[in-house]
C-alpha cells in the first residue's frame, strides 16, 4: 500500500525474538508479527516495512527500547529514524492503554508504536553518527570498563594482602598505581607470602625488577624493599598463610588479565581517536588527553545536530541543574538522571583542567569562595567547559584560553 497516511512502528526485541507492530496516524492497528533474531527475520521485518510503504526516501520510524544490537544496526541503514525509547518510559506509556497491568511482548511492541504516533517530537532519535565515532565509541567504552575492572580486582587484592601480608602493601605504597604496576605483580608472583618475601635476596629483588621492565633507580629500590619486606609485621599461622598465598595468586592471574586488556585497550583508542577529524579540536582543550579525549567523543559523537544548542548537551551530560518547581516548593539541584559515562569523564576532565588551565583553576577557586564544596565546584566547571567544547565543535575551532576565561585572567594578571 502506499504512504498516503503516516505509519509508525514499534519493536519489542527479545534475545531470540522480535515482536512488530505497525499503526496508522490515527491509532489503528495495520500489521504485526513476530520475526527471528536472524537474517531471515530481519528481511521479514523489512518486506514488512516495504509492504506498507517504506522507501529508502521516506522510511517508517521505529521504536524500540535499546540501542544497540545487529537489528537496531539493520533499521538505521539509510535515512530511518530509530528511537531508543528508555523502558521506564515505555512502561509509564503502557499504563494509558489499561488499568488491568496486564503485559504482553506483542503488547508492548504496540505501545511502542503508538509512543512515536503520540510523542515522536519531544523524543530523540539515535544520532546520525559516522561509523568511525561509532567504533571509537565501542572501544573507549570497553577500555573504561577495563579500567573499572582493573581498578575493582585491585581493590579486592589490596583487602586480601592486609590480612596476612602488610609488607606488600607497605612496600608499593610509594608506587604510583600501586599494585596494577608490573613490579608490583611481579614481586607477588616471586614472593606470595610474607614469609617467603623476607628470604629474597638482593639480586633476586634486582632481577624481578629487570623481568618488570624497569630500568632506572634498580640497585635503590631492591634494597629499599629488602629492608621493607624484612620489617617487623604480624604472621598468620603458616598453614593459614599458605592458603592465603595460593588465594592471592588466583586473584593477581585475574589483576594481570584485566591490566592487559586495559592497556591494549588503550592503544585501540588512541589509533582510532587519532584518525577522528574532532580529536584535533577535542584536545585542544586543557585537561583532555587520548583517552579521555575519546571518552567525550564516544558519548557526544560526531553528529552536529543532535543537541539543538550547548543546553541540551549539558543536560546529557549531568554537569547542568535541574529546577523542580510545585507551588510553594522550589527546588534547584544535581540532575540524577544522565548519562553516567559522560559524566565520569567530565568529573575527571574538570579535575585535571583545575591544574592545567589558569583560567579553569581560578573559576574553579572563585566557585569555592562563593560556598560550593569540591564536587559542585568541579561540575560547575565541567558545566561551562562543556559549553565551550559545543561551541568549538560547531565553528570547527580550538580552544583558546584568553577567549574561554576572559574575566578570570583579568583578575589573575
Amino acid at each position: 500500500m502506499g504512504r498516503d497516511t503516516l505509519i509508525y512502528c514499534g519493536i519489542d526485541w527479545a534475545e531470540r525474538h522480535h515482536d512488530v507492530a505497525l499503526v496508522d496516524d490515527t491509532g489503528r492497528l495495520l500489521a504485526k508479527r513476530r520475526i527471528t533474531d536472524s537474517a531471515a527475520g530481519y528481511r521479514v521485518l523489512l518486506d514488512l516495512l516495504a509492504e506498507y510503504g517504506d522507501t529508502e526516501a521516506d522510511p517508517i520510524p521505529v521504536a524500540i527500547e535499546t540501542s544497540r544490537g545487529l537489528l537496531v544496526a539493520v533499521l538505521r541503514t539509510g535515512k530511518r529514524m530509530v528511537f531508543a525509547v528508555n523502558p521506564m518510559a515505555a512502561a509509564r506509556y503502557r499504563d494509558r492503554h489499561g488499568v488491568s497491568r496486564k503485559k504482553s511482548d506483542p503488547g508492548d511492541a504496540l505501545v511502542l508504536a503508538n509512543i512515536l504516533r503520540t510523542d515522536m517530537a519531544i523524543h530523540r532519535p539515535l544520532p546520525d553518527d559516522t561509523d568511525l565515532a561509532r567504533a571509537i565509541a565501542v572501544i573507549a567504552r570497553a577500555q573504561q570498563d577495563a579500567t573499572w575492572n582493573r581498578q575493582q580486582l585491585a581493590n579486592q587484592l589490596r583487602s586480601l594482602l592486609r590480612e596476612y601480608y602488610p609488607a606488600a602493601l607497605e612496600a608499593f605504597s610509594t608506587w604510583q598505581n600501586g599494585l596494577c604496576r608490573p613490579e608490583a605483580r611481579e614481586l607477588l608472583k616471586v614472593a606470595p607470602t610474607s614469609t617467603q618475601a623476607a628470604r629474597l635476596t638482593r639480586t633476586q629483588l634486582r632481577s624481578a625488577l629487570k623481568r618488570a621492565g624497569r630500568t632506572r633507580g634498580i640497585e635503590a629500590e631492591a634494597e629499599r624493599l629488602r629492608e621493607v619486606f624484612r620489617g617487623d609485621y604480624a604472621h598468620q599461622p603458616a598453614l593459614v598463610e599458605e592458603a592465603l598465598g595460593k588465594q592471592m595468586l588466583a586473584v593477581l592471574r585475574q589483576l594481570d588479565a584485566a591490566c592487559a586488556a586495559t592497556d591494549e585497550l588503550a592503544t585501540a583508542v588512541e589509533e582510532a581517536f587519532t584518525q577522528h577529524p574532532d580529536a584535533e579540536i577535542i584536545r585542544s582543550f586543557p585537561g583532555l588527553g587520548v583517552q579521555l579525549g575519546a571518552r567525550v567523543l564516544a558519548e557526544i559523537g560526531d553528529d552536529r545536530k543532535r543537541f539543538a544548542d550547548a543546553r541540551g548537551l549539558k543536560a546529557y551530560a549531568g554537569s547542568a541543574p535541574v529546577t523542580r518547581s510545585s507551588g510553594k516548593k522550589h527546588y534547584v539541584g544535581r540532575r540524577m538522571v544522565k548519562n553516567d559515562r559522560l559524566n565520569h569523564a567530565g568529573y575527571l576532565w574538570a579535575f585535571a583542567a583545575i591544574n592545567a588551565s589558569q583560567g579553569a583553576g581560578a573559576h574553579y577557586h572563585r566557585r569555592r569562595e562563593h560556598g560550593d564544596w569540591h564536587a559542585q565546584a568541579q561540575r560547575h566547571l565541567f558545566n561551562r567547559m562543556l559549553g565551550q567544547l559545543y561551541h568549538c565543535l560547531q565553528n570547527n575551532s580550538l580552544f583558546e584560553e584568553h577567549l574561554a576565561f576572559p574575566a578570570s585572567l583579568a583578575v589573575a594578571a
